[in-house]
């Protein structure tokens, strides 16, 4: 997730405890797109038609107390309706892999897993045609600027290769927030070209299969705009540089918040610096994550009000059309009660209206390692659906 802290699940003898809490919120993006919006969709959805996680969080939500002041907006939420064409991406992160960040590399099927196949099966059968999947830079590749592990590229291409064999496309999400070990990209320890390295060799890895999409990074924070900036650009030319022509997705600083994308709590601000992001292929989205709850953390299951989600979203979809690019609602959630669901269903019809900038969304999140209790997960339990599957239902086709 983004903006909030993010659960860390360990589960011991297969009891599933959480040990941190879950980031949320966040907000992505590619700069430089241009032309019309087909032409930033993979083959596998040129098909489609488009209409025309932390303490951090609450922090910049005290640092930024306008942080859900909103601007004038494309269009006003409607009731749920199917007037317009439902957008080129809808899915669920698929979380597990991402999993024990205090134990790095950790053991696997103990501190962290990949989702089995299956996971992916029962999405793909509800309407969803797109999985994020979280995991950890270091756990890929254990030492900067060398190969990546064999055994845990073996478990991440598995489910990649069983999404694409049902058509599901695939986010692959190093789950870093713009860290390697607890260091900053861009500083002496992991510098701009240790991020190229590791995206110019997982881009050598999967190029070739139209159905993945690259996330450059989950969440980066606490970290000069530019910096970010700087890596997003020498990730994005590393893996043109590989003649790879699949969509990439691009994160903003400070979380990625759709609500605080204009916002300066964490430097100059992403609408500002983003502008700067540039990519030769011309197939960048803009990655937001966005909660509905009081400080946009992602940590409650209380929605603050109906309309919360398109108020949150306003500034940065008029952000999009303003400057010609398109976004990707990378994390969202709710709580199950009613004033989420109507919060997320709103949510989703604006973005359906406002087609032209937004590229897809995804609920965070599914995976099989989530205690029962948590509040945002749609992984079935006991062969049932969870409530807010039913809520995401209409806009699945």
């Amino acid at each position: 997730m983004t903006n909030k802290p993010r659960i860390e699940i360990s589960p011991l003898a297969i009891a599933m405890v959480v040990i941190l809490s879950l980031s949320a919120c966040g907000g992505g993006g590619g700069g430089g797109f241009a032309g019309s919006p087909a032409s930033v969709l993979p083959p596998s959805a040129s098909a489609v038609v488009i209409a025309s996680e932390t303490a951090s969080e609450t922090a910049s939500a005290s640092a930024s107390p306008n942080a859900n002041a909103t601007t004038a907006a494309p269009q006003s939420p409607t009731t749920p309706a199917t007037t317009s064409p439902p957008l080129s991406w809808r899915g669920v992160s698929l979380a597990g892999a991402e999993f024990g960040e205090s134990k790095l590399p950790g053991s696997y099927g103990a501190d962290y897993i990949y989702p089995a196949n299956e996971s992916v099966g029962y999405y793909k059968a509800k309407g969803m045609n797109l999985v994020r999947v979280p995991f950890r830079w270091e756990r890929l590749q254990p030492q900067l600027n060398q190969d990546f592990d064999a055994a845990e590229l073996a478990r991440l291409r598995s489910l990649v290769d069983a999404a694409a064999a049902q058509g599901v496309d695939v986010l692959l999400d190093p789950h870093n927030y713009a860290r390697y070990r607890g260091e900053i990209v861009g500083s002496a320890a992991v510098p701009h070209t240790a991020f190229a390295d590791f995206w110019r060799r997982l881009a050598l890895q999967f190029k070739d299969n139209p159905h993945i999409l690259f996330g450059l990074m989950n969440e980066p924070h606490s970290m000069a705009t530019e910096t970010w900036v700087a890596a997003a650009n020498a990730g994005i030319a590393a893996i043109r540089g590989t003649g790879a022509s699949n969509v990439i997705t691009v994160p903003g600083n400070g979380w990625t918040g759709a609500h605080s994308w204009s916002q300066n709590f964490y430097g100059t601000p992403n609408a500002q610096a983003m502008l700067n992001v540039t990519d030769s292929g011309n197939k960048l989205l803009f990655e937001v994550h966005q909660y509905l709850d009081g400080d946009s953390s992602g940590q409650s299951a209380t929605c603050v009000s109906p309309t919360i989600g398109v108020e949150r979203l306003r500034d940065f979809t008029g952000w999009l059309k303003a400057n010609g690019k398109r976004g990707l609602l990378g994390e969202f959630a709710g709580g199950d009660n009613d004033t989420c669901r109507q919060a997320v269903s709103a949510t989703l019809q604006y973005m359906k209206d406002n087609g032209d900038q937004w590229a897809g969304w995804v609920w965070w999140a599914g995976g099989p390692w989530w205690p029962a209790d948590y509040i945002y997960d749609i992984e079935p339990k006991a062969g049932s659906d969870r409530p807010q599957m039913q809520w995401l239902a209409p806009y699945l086709n």
